[in-house]
């Protein structure tokens, strides 16, 4: 068997990585979603703040949403933790619909439970 040259198992291995992140750099961005805002209010099912970013599942008169945050960096810096949220807690998120209608999804920008407001993407909260 022929060994293969160091230039070539490094185009190899550039191009397994682009193959393998091209789905999560389709997925993030705002390029999924509809333009203009989005309410929903529910009560929270799932807390989830991790990589790639956060999500909370919302259970709206019977049917889940996912609601997608920001980065857990940038969620947490919004005051947004698993501290001031928990299962069973409503919530009202306001942000951007996915453009296919039949996915129950939507990308935050702003959170309200508990009495509090998170600006999650402050650049891109409404105007009140």
């Amino acid at each position: 068997m022929k060994i293969l040259s160091k230039r070539v198992r490094i185009a190899a291995a550039l191009a397994a990585a682009a193959m393998f992140s091209l789905p999560a750099l389709a997925h993030h961005g705002w390029s999924w979603t509809q333009d203009g805002f989005f309410e929903l209010t529910g009560i929270i099912t799932e807390i989830y703040i991790g990589n790639p970013h956060a999500t909370l599942d919302v259970d709206v008169e019977g049917a889940i949403w996912r609601v997608e945050l920001a980065p857990p960096a940038r969620t947490m810096a919004a005051g947004f933790t698993d501290e001031v949220v928990k299962k069973g807690d409503e919530v009202t998120a306001i942000g951007n619909r996915s453009r296919d209608e039949t996915e129950r999804r939507m990308k935050a920008v702003r959170i309200m439970v508990n009495g509090k407001t998170y600006d999650v993407y402050p650049d891109r909260v409404p105007p009140s």
